[in-house]
């Protein structure tokens, strides 16, 4: 598999990162080896996780299960010099710290205990979920509003975090530092608050990008090329939406759907499976068909042929389902498919 660097820095990743927010929950530890074991003969050594992981639900009792899962795999394997480890401090949430924003003492902890949880003495990645401020991610930018943002205030936080991530660096805990769910404003306010302290330096941004949800095309794209950032994009099928298992009204047991329901949630994706989103999804899978691709291998493939650096995150409940991910990854897109998608995003652009 073709290996990229990650922004500016000297992280050298493979092209595709290997999703794990599933395991220790709907993904058991015994399978969550196995993929492990299946992105490495793969030449996939990029995993991403995050303290709060797993989700569907996110639980205070779960939270760190998905880490401690990645260090078992990584004590038993001797492995850790064969991967890149990517995880991230959680923002505001009630399932974490009592829903108490990070600062930077907040932040030398989590390293800390990441760290221990995963059987490790470095992180290649380490990334802020969501910032403190609010984002506009999750749905939320339907009603988003900012207007009670504090410049002067964010601009110290940015300050107060970057000097424990500098620390972080400086110890040789953290190889480099990046942001999810952030905004163009806010990409471009850490990259200012780095240079003018001397770093560190945001090497990358994780933040949800599929054919169905195109927001990073504009500003974010504009403000990562200039700054050298790599996008690490989540969701790229959309949570499943594009692989057509929920066409016609099913509801596959097992699926990410079917479980939120089980557990008290509507069961909607995280807001993803609306009637225009699934309208989407099928003219996007008959586009596939007509081209003869598998869907999953076109909306894989098509992430590469972006105008900015990007390295999808693919993620997969069972080993089926990651075998057959992986069998498409070494495709390219032809051009008229690449015109076809473009064509479905003016006809169904932002369907949720």
């Amino acid at each position: 598999m073709k290996r990229v660097t990650l922004g500016g820095s000297d992280i050298e990743v493979s092209q595709i990162c290997l999703g794990t927010m599933t395991f220790g929950n709907q993904t058991d530890e015994e399978q969550a080896h196995r993929q492990m074991d299946m992105s490495l003969d793969a030449g996939m050594t990029f995993m991403d996780c995050a303290e709060m992981y797993p989700v569907n639900p996110v639980r205070a009792e779960t939270v760190g299960i998905s880490e401690e899962v990645i260090g078992r795999w990584l004590a038993r394997t001797g492995n850790r010099d064969r991967v890149e480890i990517a995880t991230k401090v959680t923002g505001p949430s009630q399932m974490v710290r009592d829903g108490k924003p990070f600062d930077g003492d907040t932040i030398r902890q989590t390293i800390d205990a990441s760290l221990r949880r995963m059987q490790t003495d470095h992180i290649d990645l380490y990334q802020l979920h969501w910032p403190v401020r609010g984002s506009y991610g999750f749905r939320q930018n339907w009603n988003f509003d900012p207007s009670a943002q504090d410049k002067s205030r964010t601009l110290d936080h940015m300050a107060d975090v970057l000097d424990a991530l500098a620390e972080g660096v400086r110890s040789g805990k953290l190889r480099g530092v990046g942001l999810s769910n952030e905004s163009a404003w806010g990409l471009t306010r850490w990259c200012d608050v780095a240079d003018a302290k001397g770093g560190p330096r945001m090497a990358a941004i994780q933040n949800e990008y599929s054919p169905l949800y195109r927001l990073y095309d504009t500003d974010l794209a504009e403000a990562a090329v200039n700054e050298d950032i790599t996008l690490l994009s989540y969701s790229p099928l959309a949570a499943g939406l594009l692989t057509g298992k929920y066409a016609d009204g099913a509801m596959p047991e097992g699926s990410r759907a079917a479980v939120d329901k089980a557990t008290g949630g509507q069961g909607n994706l995280g807001g993803r499976k609306t009637r225009r989103g699934l309208k989407a999804a099928a003219a996007y899978g008959a586009l596939a068909a007509e081209h003869g691709w598998d869907v999953v291998h076109m909306v894989i493939a098509w992430q590469l042929t972006r105008p900015f650096k990007v390295v999808p995150i693919i993620g997969a409940t069972t080993t089926d389902q990651l075998a057959h991910l992986i069998e498409g990854l070494d495709r390219e897109l032809p051009e008229d498919l690449v015109r076809g998608i473009d064509r479905l995003h003016r006809t169904y652009a932002l369907p949720y």
